[in-house]
């Protein structure tokens, strides 16, 4: 019986010397970590970066396009100093009106629908293969995909240059996924900003997810803005230099019409009676006095006709 006893307690003890080694052993390895601290953080970190590019490795990468160009502000200046005093005088400078694309019009102007579908109904390159740009937006967008599940008659759709179709529910349907194209380019993709408001250089950027896209989109968009924004600013003076140009040939074709018809009636007398005076006179003063007041005309039009093409070498971008 005694036996059994110190064999019991023995047990116990020996159970209660492990216990207290297990607790020593927990905290030295934890004093021992905590002068490791910087050890524990710098791995902690690495396994934190590691994740971060891992997620972002599995993020879909965007390209980005962008375009900067000075744009001209139309203030007075140069010719347009002196406009008052030319048109006291008669005189007409021309000059196409700036107003259309001062502050932010211009920036509107870009993100506009009429200028956005123009450039994705423009053909680019894209490795070899010669493609209108929505459809190719369409395909690396993968929207047919979802437009099967919803309509299946959109699936083989496909878009012309001029857009333009002679069955009207094709048109309508062209038109609307045009719109929404337009719509989802102009929210997501496209930017238009003057970064600094002081100076007048404004920035178009494209974002896409297709690369040769993205920059096929920016280049067809600033030249199809610029090509209206030339247009608009040299219709006027080009309108001004065609009428001059004709007015100015119409008068010179008569003077010199009065300047011959006066020589054919010197020719036609040349040995006049001295009483018969007035067959010759006449006529020939008739004659010259058109001739001198088509030639104050012809004067006057060559000035404006010369300005006017001043006006427009200074008016075109």
């Amino acid at each position: 019986m005694q036996d059994k006893v110190e064999f019991s307690g023995e047990k116990n003890e020996g159970q209660e010397v492990t216990s207290k080694e297990l607790i020593f052993n927990v905290y030295d390895w934890g004093r021992y970590l905590l002068s490791k601290w910087y050890i524990v953080l710098l791995f902690g970190l690495l396994g934190a970066a590691l994740g971060l590019a891992y997620a972002f490795s599995k993020k879909k990468k965007t390209y980005t396009a962008t375009t900067s160009f000075v744009l001209e502000t139309g203030k007075s200046g140069g010719l347009a100093s002196y406009a008052g005093i030319a048109s006291s005088l008669g005189i007409d400078l021309g000059g196409a009106g700036g107003g259309l694309f001062d502050g932010d019009n211009i920036i509107e102007l870009y993100k506009s629908r009429n200028m956005i579908s123009q450039a994705l109904l423009t053909e680019a390159d894209f490795g070899g293969n010669r493609q209108l740009l929505i459809d190719r937006y369409i395909e690396f967008n993968k929207l047919r995909d979802s437009w099967t599940k919803s309509n299946p008659e959109l699936k083989m759709i496909h878009f012309r240059s001029d857009n333009i179709y002679t069955n009207p529910k094709l048109q309508l349907l062209h038109d609307s996924i045009m719109g929404q194209i337009v719509k989802g380019i102009s929210d997501a993709s496209l930017k238009v900003e003057k970064r600094d408001k002081k100076l007048n250089i404004i920035y178009v950027v494209v974002q896409s997810g297709d690369e040769l896209f993205a920059k096929a989109l920016n280049e067809s968009l600033v030249q199809k803005v610029n090509r209206f924004y030339l247009d608009t600013k040299t219709t006027r003076n080009l309108e001004n230099v065609a009428i001059l140009q004709a007015k100015t040939d119409s008068v010179r074709g008569i003077m010199t019409g009065a300047i011959n018809r006066a020589a054919a009636v010197a020719d036609a007398t040349p040995n006049q009676n001295p009483t018969r005076m007035a067959q010759r006179v006449a006529p020939m003063q008739n004659e010259k006095v058109k001739a001198e007041v088509n030639q104050e005309v012809l004067k006057s039009l060559l000035q404006n006709l010369e300005l006017s093409k001043i006006s427009l070498l200074k008016e075109t971008p």
